[in-house]
């Protein structure tokens, strides 16, 4: 794959050895880095992908993948971008390719950018996406949960308030900090577009749901 082997090539030459450790360890050291600067690879993906033809429904998943396969995480947060710039215009069957990258390699740096920016757009685009949440949502896995209640964070006024409400509720006594954690700031962003309606909904539940999560969403009110 072109795109991935010029990506190797750059972010080979841009490693930073001592950057790396201390990037690791913000990380919990939880996967290995290459030591590459956000700003800076930035800049190098926009070189990797200069020149390079458009990218074909196959080519999609396929680079993700691919970047999921690599040791260095900045390999994943490429392959997390690369879906981001695609998610807007793929089709629905994209999910379970996600969902799989999701899955694996799991923590918050690649999860909230697939869920916010990756899943958002598809369900936004196809109402069987937006359907299958209400599967995501009852998922033993925490990751999939935190991608459900996050999917619509960029909504707007076109978020389901419904759907937000009965998922935070669906899993307002999760022991897992990261739902938690989810619940409350997918309700805080909620806030900018309806205050009110966020505000009632802690006060009424104030009694279920964690502190952390009634901490998070009433945080801007």
């Amino acid at each position: 794959m072109d795109v991935v082997d010029r990506l190797m090539i750059a972010y080979r030459a841009a490693a930073d050895p001592e950057r790396a450790v201390a990037m690791s360890a913000y990380m919990r050291d939880l996967f290995p880095f290459l030591g590459i600067p956000t700003p800076r690879r930035r800049a190098l993906d926009r070189a990797v992908l200069a020149g390079l033809p458009a990218r074909t429904a196959s080519d999609v998943p396929l680079v993700a993948e691919l970047c999921w396969e690599l040791p260095e995480r900045e390999y994943q947060y490429f392959g997390a971008d690369w879906l981001r710039r695609a998610a807007p215009r793929s089709p629905a069957t994209l999910l379970p390719v996600v969902r799989g990258l999701i899955t694996t390699k799991s923590w918050w740096d690649t999860v909230d950018t697939l869920a916010t920016r990756v899943v958002g757009p598809l369900g936004a685009a196809h109402p069987a996406v937006r359907d299958e949440m209400d599967e995501w949502i009852t998922d033993p896995d925490v990751w999939v949960i935190r991608t459900a209640l996050l999917h619509q964070l960029h909504y707007g006024a076109d978020t389901v308030t419904e759907r937000l409400f009965a998922y935070s509720l669906r899993q307002a006594g999760h022991p897992d900090f990261f739902v938690r954690k989810a619940i409350g700031w997918a309700l805080r962003h909620y806030a900018r577009t309806a205050p009110e309606e966020v505000r009632a909904f802690v006060t009424a539940h104030a009694d279920v749901l964690s502190p952390l999560s009634v901490r998070e969403a009433l945080k801007n009110l």
